[in-house]
């Protein structure tokens, strides 16, 4: 069953939260007053404080399971992906066909690993692309989603009323709903998102390398460049590790930037090709995708449409039902 948000969305009936750490900790408190939330966390202190909190927290995955089956409600994977392998197991055992997406990092290992270990589910993979150095469910926040890139993968064998679902999930979080391939997000964010973390961390070895004076002097680009660095070793490692051959092709295009620049920098003293080639960088990233103009997508070939949108820089703005199947209104760069 479905609900109608304030915009007119399709919002599933229900959504079950497995994981209540910052992110699914912050997805409940997103969607409390638009839908039923209800979640599970391994954790025993996290059920607690989360329950104190108001949420509906069940003790056992099974039982929340089985409430999802039962309610039709969106199940969402909202724990570090080494969990993944057990609780899809649970849910094949248990609720084989759960209408079923994910919040993790990467998305073609995931993909995979839903095929191999719950085949039936209605999978769409999504990863909001937001977040802080911090995690838990005390660092949740109901506004950490507002304008935040929102990305759900899409195959040829998708269901679109399954991708809708969760477009719509997420569009009422405030995000905006960028579909991609799986492996296009995974090669994008080992760019934008995991190599900042690897360079983070060397940055922050670099500094503490320094001293005591080197630390006592850092100001806004030293904090700025390292403030994922204060993110947990292991969600860092998980969220890296499994992106690996993406990464190390990002890893690879910044080791022979940094080869060049040292070389100049050796040799004649310059960092201009550096300097200039990265302003550039800088500033198409500021000026953004070019003018968005709204657009409807709808008919037989949808996930080519929503394939082509988020390719092309533009994202979903809001999902409706038609006749035969999802209307789609989106925003299309026509420059860019």
């Amino acid at each position: 069953m479905a609900t109608t948000g304030d915009n007119g969305d399709l919002l599933p009936g229900g959504i079950c939260v497995l994981g209540l750490g910052l992110i699914g900790g912050s997805l409940v408190r997103a969607l409390d007053s638009r839908t039923t939330t209800f979640g599970w966390s391994p954790s025993e202190g996290t059920r607690t404080a989360a329950a104190a909190d108001g949420v509906d927290v069940l003790g056992d995955l099974d039982a929340a399971l089985e409430r999802a089956d039962a309610t039709g409600a969106l199940t969402v994977l909202a724990g570090p992906v080494t969990s993944f392998p057990s609780v899809l197991r649970r849910i094949d055992a248990v609720a084989p066909t759960l209408a079923l997406t994910d919040v993790a990092s990467v998305k073609a290992p995931v993909e995979t690993q839903v095929a191999e270990l719950a085949p039936q589910a209605r999978f769409v993979g999504s990863h909001p692309m937001a977040g802080t150095a911090q995690s838990g469910w005390a660092a949740g926040s109901a506004d950490l989603f507002t304008d935040a890139a929102w990305v759900t993968t899409l195959t040829e064998d998708t269901d679109p009323a399954d991708w809708a679902a969760v477009a719509a999930m997420a569009l009422a979080t405030g995000a905006r709903v960028v579909p991609a391939e799986a492996l296009a997000h995974d090669e994008a964010v080992a760019r934008v998102s995991h190599l900042p973390h690897l360079l983070a961390l060397v940055l922050a070895q670099v500094g503490a390398a320094g001293g005591t004076l080197a630390l006592s002097l850092a100001a806004s680009s030293f904090r700025d460049g390292t403030r994922v660095a204060g993110t947990r070793p292991e969600l860092i490692r998980a969220m890296c590790e499994t992106n690996r051959d993406s990464l190390l092709d990002a890893v690879d295009d910044a080791l022979g930037i940094l080869g060049v620049a040292r070389g100049s920098l050796a040799s004649t003293g310059s960092l201009a090709k550096l300097a200039e080639a990265g302003h550039a960088g800088r500033m198409r990233y500021d000026a953004g995708p070019g003018t968005l103009v709204p657009v409807t997508l709808q008919g037989a070939d949808l996930i080519e449409q929503l394939l082509s949108i988020g390719a092309a820089g533009g994202h979903v703005t809001g999902v409706g039902a038609g006749a035969g199947g999802p209307v789609v209104r989106a925003h299309f760069p026509t420059d860019g």
